[in-house]
C-alpha cells in the first residue's frame, strides 16, 4: 500500500516571529506547505527575505506576490508618515486597510488552484486588540463566506494562535526549533531593529519575560 498522501496547506508568511512559529507548527503537523508572502511596499521589506529563507528551510513551495495599494495612508507604506515609536490608543497608524482580507482572498484563490484544504494565518491576541481584520468574528465569517463562493472542495481558515500571546508563541517556537535569528519584526526595516516601534517592543518584552536573549542579537 502506498504512502498516505499529505494534506496541503497555504501558510501566510510574513517573515516575522509569529508566522515563523506558525510555519514550523504546520510542518510538524505533516502538511505539504505552500507559503505565500506579499510585497505591498512595506517599509520593513527585510521581512520578505526572511520569509524566503524560512520557506527554504522547511522545504516549502514559496510564492512571492507584489501588490500595489496606492490609496493606503498606513505608516507602514506611506512615505509621508512615520512609524510611531510609542503606543497609541485605538487602531494604530500601522494598520493597512483590509490587509488580511486582501491576503486571505489571494490565499483562497491559490488554495483552490493547488487543491490545498487549509489556509493558516498567525493572528494572535495582540493583533486583534488593534487590527479589526484579525478578530475571531471576522475570521469565522470570512471562512463561511469563501466556501459559498468557490467551486472546489471546502477550504478551512485556521488561526491556532488567536488566544495566545507573544510569550506563549515564543515558547512554542523554542520547542519546535524555530530559528528566531532568521526572523524580522521591526517595522522600520533598518540594518538593526529600532527597538522602539510596537513590533519591536512586543518582541523584546516577550523574550525578556522568558529571561531569554533574543537570538536575533546573538549573531
Amino acid at each position: 500500500m502506498g504512502e498516505k498522501k499529505k494534506k496541503k496547506a497555504i501558510v501566510l508568511l510574513s517573515g516575522g516571529m509569529d508566522s515563523a512559529v506558525l510555519l514550523f507548527l504546520v510542518k510538524k503537523q505533516n502538511y505539504s506547505i505552500n507559503t505565500l508572502v506579499f510585497d505591498y511596499s512595506q517599509k520593513h521589506r527585510k521581512e520578505i527575505t526572511a520569509a524566503a529563507n524560512l520557506s527554504s528551510l522547511v522545504g516549502a513551495d514559496h510564492l512571492y506576490l507584489k501588490l500595489n495599494l496606492p490609496w493606503s495612508n498606513s505608516s507602514l507604506i506611506s512615505p509621508k508618515k512615520r512609524v510611531p515609536k510609542k503606543k497609541t490608543p485605538g487602531v494604530p497608524s500601522t494598520y493597512v486597510s483590509a490587509r488580511n482580507i486582501i491576503f486571505l482572498s489571494y490565499a483562497v484563490s491559490y488554495a483552490e488552484n493547488v487543491k490545498a484544504n487549509s489556509i493558516f494565518i498567525g493572528a494572535h491576541t495582540l493583533d486583534y486588540s488593534g487590527y479589526p481584520d484579525c478578530r475571531k468574528n471576522f475570521l469565522d465569517a470570512f471562512a463561511k463566506a469563501i466556501n459559498l463562493g468557490i467551486a472546489g472542495d471546502r477550504v478551512n481558515i485556521r488561526y491556532p494562535f488567536l488566544k495566545k500571546g507573544k510569550r506563549e508563541i515564543i515558547e512554542m517556537g523554542m520547542k519546535l526549533g524555530v530559528p528566531f535569528e532568521l526572523t524580522w519584526s521591526c517595522y522600520l526595516g533598518g540594518r538593526k531593529p529600532c527597538l522602539k516601534c510596537d513590533s519591536c517592543r512586543f518582541r523584546t518584552r516577550a523574550f525578556s519575560q522568558l529571561g531569554i536573549k533574543d537570538p536575533l542579537f546573538k549573531k
